[in-house]
């Protein structure tokens, strides 16, 4: 008989938490589903009142994510997968945000995800094993114009992320960076905070909605087999781009930067270091 695995899933009210949660749900495995607002999962407690407990939790106060962490490891005796995956949109121009925008978008979607690992890691070393699920974006390692907060916060816990994979290999948890395309998640809806726009910026900012467009993406169902196909794994990846048309993205993304690396080779290469 296969053990039932105990997920611990952050942002897992909506989009792509409340997919993954539902699919180890119904893999018959044990969810502590956290979210500034567990009201939505009410009718998944009511399925599974044996299988998920739902934590009210906000990931940028390190002490409540400490103490979540507790009582989510109490509540079935260990922690197996954890996703972080809790997250928003910071929309508009660089120029454009304010002190408090940029620090509180940057205390979940980074500083949360960090408090989260902090807190996790101690139990997974005492398991010996464990899986933490960084959920980045198949932006990070470039910025784009709107978007520029978002993409250095994932940036930032990709980088991150890689150094705390290797930190931890040796006590048998393994972190995988999963880069998401874009999905029907509500980001650019409920989860975003916009700001003020200055009309210096009146043309970029359509071209930019323009590129965007109004498709929203695929429904985050459709991403939630391949993380439950991550989680088998003997032997994860340590970074996974989530999406096809996000992996020739990407890909085209990556020849582009190499192109203009061995365009400037010369310039580069005028210095020792």
């Amino acid at each position: 008989m296969t053990t039932a695995r105990v997920w611990f899933i952050t942002g897992a009210s909506r989009g792509l938490g409340r997919a993954f949660t539902e699919a180890a749900l119904a893999a018959g495995d044990r969810v502590v589903a956290a979210a500034r607002n567990v009201e939505p999962l009410a009718d998944l407690a009511a399925e599974h009142p044996d299988a998920l407990v739902r934590l009210s939790l906000d990931v940028s106060d390190r002490q409540a994510v400490f103490e979540g962490v507790e009582r989510a490891a109490a509540a079935f005796g260990r922690l197996d997968i954890v996703v972080n995956n809790a997250g928003g949109l910071l929309y508009g121009m660089v120029e454009e945000a304010t002190e408090e925008q940029i620090r509180a978008h940057l205390d979940v979607n980074f500083f949360g995800a960090v408090w989260v690992a902090q807190a996790v890691v101690a139990h997974m070393r005492t398991q010996g094993s464990g899986r933490i699920l960084q959920i980045t974006s198949m932006g990070a390692g470039g910025g784009m114009a709107t978007v520029g907060f978002y993409g250095a916060g994932k940036t930032a816990l990709d980088s991150l992320s890689e150094a705390l994979a290797m930190e931890v290999e040796p006590f048998g948890i393994k972190v995988t960076i999963v880069e998401m395309g874009g999905y029907a998640t509500g980001l650019f809806t409920a989860g975003t905070t916009a700001t003020e726009p200055l009309p210096h910026y009146k043309a970029l900012r359509a071209h930019m909605e323009e590129m965007w467009g109004d498709d929203a993406g695929p429904d985050p169902s459709t991403a939630a087999p391949v993380i439950m196909e991550l989680a088998a794994l003997p032997d994860p990846p340590r970074r996974l781009i989530l999406g096809s048309q996000s992996y020739d993205q990407v890909q085209e993304l990556d020849r582009a930067r190499t192109q203009l690396y061995q365009a400037w080779e010369h310039l580069s290469r005028m210095a020792p270091g």
